[in-house]
C-alpha cells in the first residue's frame, strides 16, 4: 500500500465522524439521549485517533488533495458543539429561556473560536476553553443539575473561550501527558459506560465522569500558573 494510499485512508476515517454526528442527531431528533451520546462517544474516540495518525502519514504532504485539518473541524462543530446545544435544548434540562440564551452562546461563542488562529499554544494545548461542549452536556445529562446552575456553567465556559487560560490537549500537550492521556481515555469509557446504562442516578460512572472532567478541565490551568520562568 503506497504512502499516499495510507494517507487518504486517514482523510476517509476522519470523515467517518460525519456520519456518527448523523446517527447521533437521529437519534437527538427521537429522544434516544443515551444512543446519541453513544455515538458522540464514538465520534470522540475517532477524533482523538486521526489525529496522531495525519501526523504520522504526513497527510498534508502525501494526501494534500484534501483539507485534514478543515475537515475536522467540520465534524468537530457537529459532534462538540451543534448536537450537544440540540440535546440540551431539547432534553428539558433548560428550556423556557434559559435555553434559547443557551442555544445563542454556544453556537455563536464556538463558531468563533473554532475560527480563531490563536486556538493553539506554543505547548499545543488549547488557549482557552476548546469548545468541548459535547462532553459538558454529558455530564449535565448524568448529574441533572437545575437550570440556572446549567446556565451560569455554560456562560462561565464560553466566557473562559477567549480568556488566556490553557486547556491541555490529551495527546499534543507533552506536560503531563502520561497522566492526561490516560485521564481522556477514563473519561471516554466512563461516558459510554454512563451513557450505555441511559445516566443511571446510582452509577458508578458518573463519579469516573466527574473526576477525569475536573482533571482535564483544571490541568491546563495548573501546568500554566507553574510552568517554568524563562
Amino acid at each position: 500500500m503506497s504512502i499516499h494510499t495510507r494517507a487518504l485512508l486517514v482523510h476517509l476515517f476522519t470523515a467517518t465522524g460525519a456520519v456518527f454526528a448523523m446517527l447521533a442527531m437521529l437519534a437527538a431528533v427521537d429522544g434516544k439521549w443515551d444512543l446519541m451520546f453513544l455515538w458522540l462517544v464514538v465520534a470522540f474516540f475517532v477524533d482523538g485517533i486521526d489525529g496522531p495518525l495525519a501526523r504520522r502519514y504526513h497527510v498534508k504532504v502525501n494526501a494534500p488533495e484534501f483539507d485534514g485539518v478543515l475537515l475536522d473541524l467540520i465534524i468537530d462543530y457537529l459532534t462538540y458543539v451543534f448536537i450537544p446545544a440540540f440535546a440540551l435544548f431539547k432534553s428539558g434540562l433548560m428550556d423556557g429561556w434559559s435555553g434559547w440564551v443557551m442555544i445563542i452562546i454556544i453556537t455563536f461563542t464556538s463558531a468563533m473560536y473554532f475560527a480563531d488562529t490563536r486556538m493553539k499554544t506554543k505547548d499545543n494545548s488549547f488557549s482557552g476553553f476548546p469548545g468541548c461542549w459535547n462532553m459538558l452536556v454529558l455530564v449535565l445529562f448524568a448529574l441533572e443539575p437545575a437550570w440556572w446552575i446549567c446556565l451560569i456553567i455554560v456562560t462561565l465556559l464560553a466566557i473562559a473561550m477567549f480568556v488566556p487560560v490553557k486547556f491541555v490537549h490529551p495527546v499534543r500537550t507533552e506536560r503531563w501527558r502520561m497522566i492526561t492521556l490516560p485521564m481522556a481515555l477514563a473519561w471516554t469509557f466512563f461516558a459510554g459506560w454512563a451513557a450505555w446504562v441511559d445516566f443511571h442516578p446510582k452509577s458508578w460512572a458518573h463519579w469516573g465522569l466527574i473526576l477525569s472532567s475536573l482533571y482535564l478541565v483544571t490541568a491546563g490551568a495548573v501546568q500554566q500558573l507553574t510552568e517554568p520562568k524563562d
